[in-house]
């Protein structure tokens, strides 16, 4: 299923792209390792959030990165990030998983995606999570950290807007009638003027999964509107998001702020710590987490998180070493 998505991107990236020359290429090796320990489990564990997610597992996988030029200048880029990863929740398994892959075009009036990729909804469509410890509300159940679909954004002076269209299933995809629609306009550009405000919506049936496991058979409805902001400054860095909506038959909320602190030369140590709400209903959680981060080197990042689960009433420390490599 997975192998199908990325040749339909491969070939119309052949077909869009016939009088085009490449422009840039690039390709990492990455490789991580991961281990901790779950008071709730009482054992050693292997991954960072719960056994079945996709994020974050001992793995070993590949980021590659190729950009395509016309006589005007770019034209189309395709990406693909893919990666073996360490499977908890059988023994002695692992699990294929596939996180960025999709074709973006360049036309004049805006850039447009389709594949695997951000949906225009929140913190997740602009902030990269791919090997760090911290999860966002998408990982939460609010929204998807990566989604199957296709989408469009244009920069402005004073800010962006986005839209996408996707399948409302995460990681993998399922056809139950589950769709998802979602869009964001923000003043200012995170990248550009370090700062962003958005306001995102989305509505649609979408399925409850956590990473490539379908945790319900059904689809639910889902509606939801949220705020986010984010700034960096000097050597701090903030970012907040709420959420509220409807899931199913029930409302939601969630609220998240994360505030880091970049010391040393070259920012190489940063301190984070991050608290979470969440409510569904009658179903009510609070999470906190705490991480520090050091740059070993230009390749190999060191991280280290604290992680209270209120819901699951798990104390959790994990360790991570993450490798991500140039090699071409």
């Amino acid at each position: 299923m997975f192998n199908r998505a990325v040749i339909l991107c491969a070939c119309i990236l052949l077909i869009t792209t016939s009088a085009a020359r490449a422009q840039g290429r690039l390709l990492y090796l990455e490789a991580q390792g991961i281990a901790g320990y779950s008071s709730a489990e009482k054992r050693m564990i292997f991954y960072s959030m719960r056994r079945e997610d996709a994020m974050q597992k001992p793995g070993l996988g590949f980021d590659y990165l190729e950009r395509f030029a016309g006589e005007t200048g770019d034209i189309a880029m395709i990406a693909l990030q893919a990666r073996a990863a360490f499977d908890d929740t059988q023994p002695y398994s692992t699990e294929g998983q596939v996180y960025n892959a999709y074709l973006k075009i360049k036309p004049p009036f805006a850039d447009i995606w389709m594949g695997h990729n951000r949906p225009a909804l929140g913190i997740s469509s602009y902030l990269d999570s791919h090997s760090h410890l911290l999860p966002t509300l998408a990982m939460n159940g609010f929204g998807y950290d990566r989604d199957w679909g296709l989408g469009a954004a244009r920069q402005f002076d004073w800010g962006d807007i986005a839209v996408s269209a996707t399948t409302g299933s995460g990681m993998p995809i399922y056809w139950k009638g589950n769709y998802l629609t979602s869009g964001r306009v923000s003043y200012g550009v995170l990248g550009r003027d370090n700062y962003t405000v958005g306001a995102s919506g989305a509505y649609g049936q979408t399925l409850d999964t956590m990473g490539y496991h379908l945790m319900m058979p059904d689809p639910m409805a889902f509606a939801m509107g949220g705020i986010d902001y984010a700034l960096l400054w000097d050597n701090l860095e903030f970012s907040v998001e709420g959420m509220a909506g409807r899931k199913g038959d029930d409302p939601a909320y969630a609220f998240f702020f994360r505030a880091g602190i970049n010391l040393m030369d070259e920012s190489r140590l940063k301190l984070e710590v991050q608290p979470i709400y969440l409510k569904t209903g009658h179903e009510e959680n609070m999470q906190l987490h705490a991480t520090v981060s050091y740059i070993a080197s230009g390749d190999i990042k060191l991280r280290a998180m604290y992680a209270y689960d209120r819901e699951l009433r798990d104390h959790r420390v994990v360790a991570q070493a993450y490798w991500y490599w140039r090699a071409l």
